[in-house]
């Protein structure tokens, strides 16, 4: 099967670069998946996992944060505000600032950003999942 480059680029660096078979991931309009040789296209991307899976049957997993991902035939690259390995996931970090996000959440107060506490819990969320393997 034929293979493409992947990038994923945050603001902090490069996470993820190497070549896969098909790259599956998640935009604002719904799930996609891209081979090697796709037509260009850009696409703005929801929260959620990136599922990048390699010739030998493997499939790797990137935690992204929204984010956007542009095919070309022979690369796809992804930015992202933030992007974690599956295996990098820090799981205790992740439950605390779901903590932190539904104590806002449920406060009620006035001076609660409620639209930020909940981006927070989603991301928070998806780091989890993407960590357990639930995607």
């Amino acid at each position: 099967m034929k293979t493409v480059t992947v990038n994923i680029v945050t603001p902090d660096g490069p996470v993820y670069d190497s070549e896969v078979s098909m790259v599956i991931a998640k935009t604002t309009s719904g799930e996609i998946g891209v081979l090697a040789g796709h037509i260009p296209m850009v696409a703005p991307l929801a929260i959620g996992a990136v599922k990048l899976k390699k010739d030998n049957g493997s499939t790797e997993v990137v935690a992204v944060s929204g984010g956007f991902i542009e095919v070309r035939p022979e690369k796809i690259s992804i930015l992202a505000p933030s992007a974690e390995i599956a295996d990098n996931i820090d799981i205790q970090r992740a439950k605390e600032a779901v903590k932190r996000a539904e104590g806002r959440i449920q406060s009620k107060q006035d001076n609660i950003d409620f639209k930020r506490a909940d981006l927070a819990l989603k991301r928070a969320l998806n780091r989890i999942n993407v960590h357990e393997g639930n995607i």
